[in-house]
């Protein structure tokens, strides 16, 4: 079993900061990339960030110079820093990584459950 566990959503207002954290855990051998997606009400799921295993990182347009992604291999966590929030920012988070289990060659792709962020005043 796998799992990936987020945490640090909330209420925020406009201008305001949020750090989002997402926990591997279980039967893990291996995690290549991890990154931040968010789905708003009415729209499809879009990519926010994207850390590959070696630390290079991208970010959506509409994210770069305000949000951060960061990644601690040794507890298998990826992290987002949100700066400047903008009430545009309000969606479900969701955290993705590419593992691999110690009964398998091939990572696939993991999902968390989410985590909704609220821009508002």
């Amino acid at each position: 079993q796998v799992q990936l566990v987020e945490s640090g959503g909330g209420l925020v207002q406009p201008g305001g900061s949020l750090r989002l954290s997402c926990a591997a855990s279980g039967s893990i051998d291996g995690i290549n990339s991890m990154g931040w997606y968010r789905q708003a009400p009415g729209r499809q799921r879009e990519l926010v960030a994207h850390i590959a295993s070696g630390g290079s990182t991208n970010y959506a347009t509409s994210v770069e110079g305000r949000f951060t992604i960061s990644r601690d291999n040794t507890q298998n966590t990826v992290y987002l820093q949100m700066n400047s929030l903008k009430p545009e920012d309000t969606a479900v988070y969701y955290c993705n990584a590419g593992i691999r289990r110690y009964d398998s060659d091939t990572y696939y792709p993991y999902w968390g459950q989410g985590t909704q962020v609220t821009v508002s005043s």
